[in-house]
């Protein structure tokens, strides 16, 4: 029997992570190898998080084989490298659905396994629950492990610090593994992404350890001693020249590097780690897209990716017209800004590729700035260069901008500093699911004293609210769906937009449709459609969230007794909320009927944009439907 046949079977008869334990060395070499053909297999079919998966197979299955986690607890961060705990937990026969609308996360989520023991999709909360977990293990006096399974990139944002300085200062026994593969989905950036990097375990350092060593043993006379005294020393050259330097300062112990693909290695360290009653911190070096030339040729983009062939890696051919993503169109467009501007900066929080400002680091590599996984701080660093003149875009998704709510209030815009903000992923992104949706952005910006806030209906609009953004001397905040525009042509030359000003697309008895952003296209296709049905209504694309074009729906809404309102953010304190504040404060609502249509009061799971656009009611027929009921025809 072949190891790939072997392999086979051992995979179908894993339910549990029990079964795991049950394997010896030679079966887990060969399951390591279905694994990760399972996994390519299965994400050139539906995209997904490959070369993190990939990078970490032979160190989840030494978890699996060290650990009990039956009764033991895992956190993998931010989840990205989880498809084969996925696998080795129950779900091996459901991974086809991996990403699909009804079928199982591409992260872990509690709801879907009880072997998914702390949900994550966002990066670097693992540390901090992990000591949660060990803190009520101990309060309730039981007796098991916590493990968290962290990447050097996540390593980097201050959350993960904030978890390992309350961790080593309780002292509670829990274990952190390291998986340092010099990358999180760009390559990392900062000192400390350099004070971990594997080299720091290269030959060379050790052959100059091993040469001021024989100096030192050399030395007339007390030689020998000093010799003794640094070998034995916790500050010998070891430790200030290896990452155990730092997490020993959070007191916490330090085993590695070890070998991230040795499973045999791993395995005894993690067995000797289980008898350390306080703190340990385990350093893995693993390589990214392990396992799949590709990926390891080029695991940035094989981080997230969409459907490809496996055979090549090649992305998989689709029909249709190839326009323009919109965060190409924001990344050209911030370049084209910054060449007649020599005041603009780009900033991005350790996604260039994702945010669009790959091509801003080639042309102006002098003014862009990579912060790293640390989203508040990119907020409050570019409020510092907006204090002196400067003018920063800051370039987020806005599922992270969250993540700097208290820097976008105290340190932007409540001193109203001239400082930009671009969210990418605004609204629905799709298979990515809760924890990525850009649901609640218009909700958490829109009240804010002195911040515009803008979303293009298409790609042309686009432009024109960048050079809008730049004109304005403040707080500017601009929000853009994920995926290709429409196919609008940017104009050479984009005119600014007057400051809350929408338009109207064109006119209608019957009702009036209030919308703006992604949702514009499908509402003006809607009423085309209902048009031929003898059904007449009102576009206007309202195209700023804050401040509304009052004066213009004033005179919109005097002239309509139905009134629909559709966006593609959640309805509790999103834009319709604000249109119904300002028709509710000016006496405007009447006997008129009032509709919202949005993102509801719940999380949105995965699945297609177009699907959960359908499941929600705010695509093409969704708006249709609600018009009819409305003027009751």
């Amino acid at each position: 029997m072949s190891n790939m046949e072997e392999s086979r079977e051992l995979l179908s008869g894993i339910q549990c992570p029990s079964d795991v334990r049950a394997l010896d060395s030679k079966q887990l070499q060969a399951l390591a190898e279905e694994l990760r053909q399972t996994i390519i297999r299965q994400v050139s079919g539906s995209g997904g998080h490959l070369a993190p998966s990939l990078g970490v197979v032979e160190l989840t299955l030494a978890l699996y084989k060290a650990y009990d986690f039956e009764q033991d607890k895992i956190v993998w961060d931010v989840g990205h490298q989880a498809y084969a705990h996925k696998l080795l937990t129950g779900r091996a026969d459901r991974f086809s659905s991996l990403r699909q609308l009804d079928g199982i996360s591409g992260f872990p989520r509690m709801a879907e396994s009880e072997y998914d023991h702390f949900g994550v999709g966002h990066s670097s909360t693992s540390i901090s629950a992990a000591l949660g977990m060990a803190t009520a293990r101990d309060l309730a006096g039981e007796d098991h492990d916590v493990v968290a399974v962290i990447g050097d990139g996540s390593m980097t944002a201050g959350l993960a610090f904030e978890g390992l300085n309350q961790a080593g200062g309780m002292g509670r026994k829990m274990v952190v593994v390291l998986n340092d593969n010099e990358m999180s989905i760009s390559k990392n950036v900062g000192a400390l992404s350099s004070f971990l990097s594997r080299k720091l375990s290269a030959p060379l350092l050790q052959r100059l350890k091993d040469d001021v060593e024989n100096w030192v043993a050399n030395v007339p006379g007390i030689g020998g001693d000093l010799a003794t005294y640094v070998k034995r020393s916790g500050d010998s050259l070891k430790s200030f020249f290896t990452p155990g330097m730092l997490f020993e300062a959070f007191q916490f112990t330090y085993v590695g590097p070890i070998d991230g693909h040795n499973i045999d290695e791993m395995t005894k360290v993690f067995e000797q780690v289980r008898r350390i009653n306080k703190p340990v911190l385990v350093h893995v070096l693993t390589k990214k897209g392990k396992g799949y030339e590709p990926a390891e040729n080029n695991p940035t983009y094989f981080h997230g990716v969409g459907r490809f062939e496996p055979e090549t890696g090649l992305a998989r051919k689709f029909p249709g017209a190839a326009y323009p993503s919109y965060t190409e169109i924001f990344g050209n467009m911030l370049c084209r800004i910054a060449d007649r501007d020599e005041k603009v900066v780009a900033i991005t929080a350790a996604m260039p590729e994702g945010t669009g400002t790959s091509c801003f680091r080639e042309q102006h590599p002098e003014r862009f700035v990579d912060v790293g996984i640390c989203e508040q701080h990119a907020v409050t660093y570019a409020a510092g260069l907006a204090s002196q003149g400067f003018k920063p875009a800051v370039a987020i998704y806005s599922t992270f901008l969250q993540r700097s709510y208290d820097q976008v209030i105290h340190d932007v815009c409540l001193q109203n500093l001239n400082v930009k903000l671009f969210l990418d992923r605004g609204g629905l992104v799709g298979e990515d699911g809760a924890t990525h949706h850009g649901a609640f952005d218009m909700s958490y910006l829109r009240h804010i004293p002195n911040l515009v806030f803008m979303a293009p209906k298409d790609e042309a609009e686009l432009a024109r609210m960048m050079v809008t953004a730049f004109e304005l001397d403040g707080p500017v905040a601009v929000r853009y769906p994920r995926g290709t525009g429409v196919g609008a042509d940017v104009d050479p030359e984009p005119e600014v937009i007057p400051v809350g000003q929408g338009e109207t697309l064109r006119t209608g008895r019957d009702a009036l449709v209030i919308t703006l952003g992604s949702r514009v296209y499908p509402c003006m296709e809607a009423a085309l459609e209902l048009a031929e049905e003898g059904l007449e209504a009102t576009v206007f694309n309202a195209r700023f969230i804050k401040p509304l074009p009052e004066e213009m729906l004033r005179e919109l809404v005097a002239d309509h007794d139905s009134v629909l309102i559709v966006e593609e953010n959640a309805l509790p304190g999103g834009f319709g909320s604000a249109v119904l504040e300002f028709l509710s404060d000016n006496a405007l609502l009447g006997g008129r009927t009032v509709r919202r249509l949005g993102l509801p009061d719940a999380f949105v799971e995965h699945g297609t944009q177009k699907q959960l656009r359908s499941f929600v009611g705010i695509d093409k027929q969704g708006i249709k439907n609600a018009l009819k009921e409305m003027v009751g025809s």
